[in-house]
């Protein structure tokens, strides 16, 4: 009889401590890419001629200054299709953090912001939820003219803020996975 009250009380905790258990075990945290270079891509529509534009800062922030190459310069009056290709080459072989994006475009952004220069930007392609993504798209080059091309990758932005979908991160908020001014000229 004492050992069955004994086997009771035991079996008796045993269900209280699985039922007490819960499953509120953080969930994993997705953590930023690590990127060190990124390629811009700019197709003529007109002749497939292209202009490239490049980031690279392989030691990250804080060590030499990255090495950004320029584009060349746009014709007044033609458009381009846009391509964006960011990579971690600390790793070998470099990781190819476009694909990361891709697959998890709905927490990610691509924003492409001209100063000065009469440039405007289309995008091309769209996350899940129907919300721009920015790895492609059209580059309209209007009057001859200089300035700025800012691209931002924007990490968790909110895609339905005021002014975001239209190309505007003011609102967005978001951690800021880069921020690249390129200078550009238009002939």
């Amino acid at each position: 009889m004492k050992n069955s009250k004994l086997s009771f009380l035991l079996a008796a905790l045993l269900m209280i401590s699985v039922w007490s258990c819960d499953n509120d075990d953080p969930e994993p945290v997705n953590e930023e890419e690590v990127i060190t270079t990124v390629n811009v891509t700019f197709t003529s529509l007109a002749d497939n001629s292209t202009i490239t534009a490049s980031f690279r800062d392989l030691d990250g922030e804080g060590g030499n200054a990255p090495v950004i190459t320029n584009p060349g310069a746009f014709t007044a009056g033609a458009s381009y299709s846009v391509s964006i290709e960011i990579l971690n080459e600390t790793e070998t072989p470099a990781e190819d953090v476009t694909e990361e994006i891709e697959e998890e475009d709905d927490e990610h952004q691509l924003f492409y912001i001209a100063t000065g220069a009469d440039l405007t930007f289309t995008y091309g392609d769209q996350d899940g939820e129907g919300n721009p993504l920015g790895l492609e798209g059209t580059l309209a080059a209007g009057d001859a003219s200089t300035g700025t091309l800012r691209v931002v990758l924007l990490h968790e932005p909110n895609k339905g803020a005021a002014g975001v979908s239209g190309g505007d991160p003011a609102n967005a908020g978001g951690e800021t996975d880069f921020d690249i001014s390129f200078n550009v000229t238009i002939q």
